[in-house]
């Protein structure tokens, strides 16, 4: 008999971290149990992701690795997220000891698929589930930071970006029952909320727009820090910069994908914004509030970019200082229109040496950026121990770095003023200021 335990682990973007918390607020309710290790698991399963190639072979990889526990002890091997939706009965030729691949919105099934397991392999991958996903206040990862998820789906369509296809058009969750969400997390104990969606700007529910919803949250729940997650420039609207001025629960980051610093690319791309718009955004919301942190993303090597797109590229980075972007270079993604209609042909290794010199440049200013910090007190929510030293509690400020700082007091879920004492490209280091 199959243990009623699970072990449970996400790969990709925030949206999986919230879809892992409400997958396992419904195991629980169902009577399974969370472990951290998979051997003692009845159920493992993976939250996947399908947005670049190596993600999806990170994720194979693991899953192959985990399938020697179906050898070891009777268990089920569960794939489920956005590798799951892309790749269907084929994941089986892969790695045929699975029991459950379900996509994006069927994953939510799986508490009532494993009581109805008759010994073949499951395969669910429609858009559109029986179950309301968001019949269930998610378990957060830490007890003090969570994630609500406000929105599904994209309506987008980005060239280059196969989530459209993986997670379907946008559907928006009505107000009150994200502030139920953010209600039933505060009284368990959670400080901050991230609300977040594949393009939270985009947001609305009959009258209630983005900015509506944050004031709402910020009004009519207790929770101490509000966050958001992921931007799009085209829908970053000035009543939603203007909240950063006046509401002081919304914590100053805002994580904006540039992409990109060429127009050229930009439109082929189907980003819809240029980067003379993206950089007057960011003008503004720095004149909203000047200590705001802003983060990117940016993608080298897409099809036709030249030496001079990239060097655009390069500029925009120097030119609007980012506190930290993620880099990337591209890769073709079955399904979407650039994989159907352009040639990949940026060389492999023209990419990787774009990719480097991206990550050089960016690093540096990291660096520099992070030295304004030091002499700063910082308000941070303590949210537990490094990794590295159990004795160093870890934190994050309002602009959403990293902080450690070693202190002998019982703060883990405290918010603290913590003062700056050193920096490096990638952590805060400091002392808590009394």
């Amino acid at each position: 008999m199959v243990r009623s335990t699970y072990y449970l682990h996400s790969y990709g973007c925030q949206m999986n971290l919230a879809d892992s918390g409400i997958l396992s607020a419904a195991m629980e309710a169902a009577g399974y149990r969370p472990v951290s290790d998979p051997a003692e698991a009845g159920v493992i399963i993976l939250n996947t992701c399908s947005v670049r190639e190596r993600a999806e072979a990170r994720a194979l990889g693991r899953l192959t690795e985990l399938a020697r526990f179906k050898k070891e002890q009777e268990t089920y091997i569960c794939a489920i997220g956005c590798m799951a939706q892309r790749m269907g009965r084929a994941l089986l030729e892969r790695v045929p000891e699975i029991d459950f691949i379900l996509g994006t919105e069927q994953l939510f099934e799986l508490p009532r698929l494993l009581a109805q397991k008759n010994g073949l392999p499951i395969v669910e991958t429609a858009l559109g589930n029986t179950l309301d996903w968001a019949e269930y206040t998610p378990t957060p990862d830490n007890p003090y930071s969570a994630y609500v998820t406000i929105t599904r789906g994209c309506n987008n369509y980005c060239a280059y970006c196969v989530v459209p296809y993986l997670r379907g058009p946008e559907r928006h969750r009505p107000p009150q029952a994200i502030l139920d969400d953010i209600n039933h997390l505060v009284a368990a104990g959670v400080r901050e909320v991230t609300l977040v969606g594949q393009n939270v700007n985009s947001y609305a529910h009959e009258s209630v727009s983005f900015p509506d919803l944050i004031r709402l949250a910020a009004r009519d729940t207790d929770v101490a820090r509000l966050r958001f997650i992921t931007s799009h420039p085209k829908d970053l609207s000035d009543d939603l910069i203007d909240l950063f001025a006046v509401e002081p629960k919304l914590m100053g980051h805002v994580h904006l994908p540039v992409q990109s610093g060429s127009d050229r690319i930009l439109e082929k791309m189907f980003r819809r914004y240029t980067y003379a718009h993206y950089r007057r955004l960011v003008d503004r919301l720095r004149h909203a509030r000047s200590d705001i942190a802003i983060t990117t993303d940016l993608l080298v090597g897409f099809p036709t970019e030249s030496e001079s797109d990239f060097e655009l590229t390069l500029k925009a980075v120097r030119d609007i200082r980012f506190d930290a972007a993620f880099m990337f270079r591209y890769s073709v993604r079955e399904g979407t229109w650039a994989a159907e209609n352009l040639a990949d042909d940026v060389a492999e290794g023209e990419k990787l040496r774009r990719l480097q010199r991206l990550i050089d440049v960016q690093k540096g200013i990291s660096f520099e950026v992070n030295q304004w910090e030091v002499g700063r007190i910082q308000s941070v929510l303590v949210d537990g121990a490094s990794r590295r030293d159990s004795a160093v509690w870890k934190g994050k400020t309002e602009g959403h770095k990293t902080i450690l700082f070693a202190d002998s007091g019982a703060l883990l879920g405290r918010i603290v003023p913590v003062r700056v004492t050193r920096a490096d490209s990638w952590t805060l280091h400091g002392e808590v200021s009394r």
